[in-house]
């Protein structure tokens, strides 16, 4: 990584992005220290300009921001770094400093937890129950709840049209699990299409 800390006197930008939803959570700065930290304990570190020191966000709430990914912008001089939030990123309590609460990229949020049930084997999950009964039960139901959303699709209950749409996204995710695939890969073959 050839990050050119020379452009703006040792300080560099660094946005933060949630490596589930995509939403950016807030941005800070880092010198050439900060980066090492942030790189060697995989939690990320600024250095805060206001106490003219190193800082890892969470130090003192706890709300760690777990390092997925770094990448450097094209001229090397701005970071982007993916990570797993651990609770709210803002210190007024909200999931982003800008404020910005979307239900946007929530699939993949809800992805992430459908496959942790499952990897993680967790008991008295109704998701990982289903898993374990195989690809032919998973497909069955996934097969249930489109005919379930067909029909409400025909009356005019709008809240019973929208609860059977989520819980065929919801069972088509468990779909996509058991055969091996990401939501990612299904919008890829959309993007491709286009």
């Amino acid at each position: 990584m050839n990050i050119d800390f020379n452009k703006s006197d040792g300080l560099i930008p660094v946005i933060i992005q949630n490596e589930a939803t995509l939403q950016v959570l807030m941005l800070g700065y880092m010198n050439e220290d900060a980066l090492a930290k942030t790189q060697l304990e995989e939690k990320v570190t600024f250095f805060s300009r206001s106490k003219n020191r190193l800082w890892t966000k969470g130090e003192e709430s706890g709300n760690f921001l777990w390092v997925k990914e770094i990448l450097v912008d094209c001229d090397n001089d701005t970071i982007l770094i993916k990570v797993k939030p651990e609770g709210n990123t803002c210190h007024k309590g909200t999931t982003s400093c800008f404020a910005e609460e979307t239900p946007k990229g929530f699939v993949y949020e809800l992805e992430k937890t459908i496959s942790n049930r499952i990897d993680d084997n967790v008991e008295g999950s109704y998701t990982n129950q289903l898993y374990k009964r195989g690809i032919n039960k998973v497909a069955q139901k996934v097969g249930e709840e489109a005919v379930e959303l067909v029909i409400e699709a025909k009356d005019d209950n709008d809240n019973l049209f929208k609860d059977e749409a989520a819980d065929l996204l919801y069972h088509y995710l468990i779909l996509l699990k058991a055969k091996g695939f990401s939501f990612s890969e299904i919008e890829e073959v959309l993007k491709e299409r286009k």
